[in-house]
């Protein structure tokens, strides 16, 4: 997201080694200076990203989770993506902001911001090219929205089989000790303007030279693999594997899946910053990869058996949008189309295969395909990037022409395996460690009776098809 910028791939102490022509150009102006230089097409367009987001979480992803359960669940589903929209958007605000997007060091923000204090309306946030600015209220929105659809994305590896209330309480410590660290560590890169000279409180990955123009370790490998612990402290359904457990309603699945190919959009094109040549490749990016991603799963379904499936279409869509989030802004048209038809395959093996081979119930795949789509769009951002390839490469020299040189696509891949281990291990092992205790605690699972029943009545008291 913030790395497709004139500072992208290269680490604070190479930062800190350039000439001095280079450090004047990363040095904000003053306030008054910053006013006058506001895109309003800018800000018009993070605004308007900012909602598509939104339209990612509520309704899309509830759309697509809710028809993919059994219909005694469907309402159990949509309460749980909405609530964790709203109750994270308050987290935001008040200090989650500031600890992912404020100096304090390599791996967590301080809390200078808290209460989104000193943002107003006139702070501003700079974009990607030299002296043009954005509201940083308009920053804080579209960045909340990352954090609101994020933790919803767990909640389909146990759907049909958590209680509310406490997984409410997982959302909150998770956001607190798992996403805003990971987001911190790969998208700040410079000081409370995001372009200062205080490079000491860069990021851990974005230091590193880790490349995620819109997410895929932020958001994808950090939700699927929260997604697995969970369901392997929860265990399985009741009947799983014995009882037909077949989705409600594809036609709303398949509404959900197209309102997050728009939404989307927003997602990858937005995480640019600027309407600009970079936004609109991010924008082709996703469309393409995400259609090539749709045929490759209908294809493998129709060798491995013998008919394609709207299911497998859709699913295939979103492993595409999945790969291509980290890559959008590096790739060019013609490897995110490769990247579409190499995620799907990947993704139908883990789907198809290796769940059953090491039998754990990931309900809606979240595992098989946020996690695993998610590496596989990472690591293969260190070799789309290249320039060799029609990638953007990881630095503008129009902006740093002292710090021109070859982009080495071995030592970036390196680099990016090095930024999905870490997001692996962080955030597997701490929600391993949370479901566990919350588990012992308050109890994550509900009762065998009322999980037969369905989470809609036992939960909340109503029922999605009143016949």
């Amino acid at each position: 997201m913030k790395t497709m910028t004139k500072l992208a791939g290269l680490g604070a102490s190479a930062l800190l080694a350039l000439p001095a022509q280079a450090q004047d150009l990363i040095k904000a102006p003053d306030a008054a200076a910053m006013a006058g230089m506001v895109n309003k097409g800018d800000t018009t367009w993070m605004l308007v990203s900012s909602a598509l987001v939104l339209l990612m979480a509520i309704p899309a992803l509830g759309l697509f989770y809710g028809g993919l359960v059994r219909s005694k669940n469907m309402l159990s589903v949509l309460m749980q993506v909405f609530m964790i929209v709203s109750i994270m958007a308050i987290i935001w605000v008040t200090y989650g902001y500031s600890l992912a997007f404020t100096g304090g060091g390599a791996y967590i923000g301080g809390l200078s911001k808290a209460f989104l204090s000193g943002v107003g309306t006139g702070s501003y946030a700079a974009t990607f090219s030299n002296n043009v600015y954005i509201p940083e209220y308009a920053f804080v929105v579209f960045q909340m929205t990352f954090a609101c659809i994020t933790p919803g994305l767990i909640v389909g590896a146990f759907a049909e089989r958590v209680k509310f209330w406490p997984l409410m309480i997982f959302c909150v410590v998770w956001m607190t000790i798992v996403y805003l660290p990971i987001a911190h560590m790969v998208w700040y890169w410079a000081g409370p303007d995001f372009l200062s000279d205080n490079t000491a409180d860069a990021g851990l990955l974005w230091g590193m030279g880790a490349l995620d123009f819109a997410g895929g370790t932020v958001v994808h490998i950090n939700a699927g693999i929260a997604g697995l612990a969970g369901c392997l402290v929860i265990g399985k359904r009741l009947g799983y594997g014995k009882e037909n457990m077949a989705p409600h309603s594809l036609t709303m699945t398949m509404i959900g899946a197209s309102l997050l190919w728009v939404g989307w959009f927003g997602f990858n094109a937005g995480s640019n910053l600027e309407a600009n040549g970079l936004a609109a490749l991010a924008f082709i990016n996703t469309f393409v990869a995400t259609a090539a991603a749709a045929l490759a799963w209908s294809l493998v379904e129709q060798v491995h058996h013998g008919r394609p499936s709207l299911l497998g279409a859709v699913t295939g869509a979103v492993a595409g949008m999945v790969a291509i989030t980290p890559a959008a802004g590096f790739a060019s048209p013609m490897t995110s189309i490769l990247l579409g038809l190499v995620v799907s395959p990947v993704c139908y093996l883990f789907v198809s295969v290796v769940k059953k081979k090491l039998a754990y119930d990931d309900s809606l795949d979240v595992f098989g395909v946020h996690c695993i789509g998610g590496i596989v769009g990472a690591i293969a951002t260190g070799i789309v990037a290249d320039p060799a390839l029609g990638g953007q490469g990881w630095v503008d020299y129009t902006v740093f022409p002292a710090v021109a040189g070859a982009y080495d696509m071995g030592a970036q891949v390196m680099t990016q395996i090095k930024a999905v281990a870490l997001t692996l291990v962080w955030s597997g092992g701490v929600s391993l460690v949370l479901f566990f205790i919350l588990d012992k605690t308050f109890g994550l699972r509900p009762a065998a009776e009322e999980e037969r029943q369905g989470l809609d009545q036992t939960s909340h008291g109503e029922s999605a098809y009143n016949m």
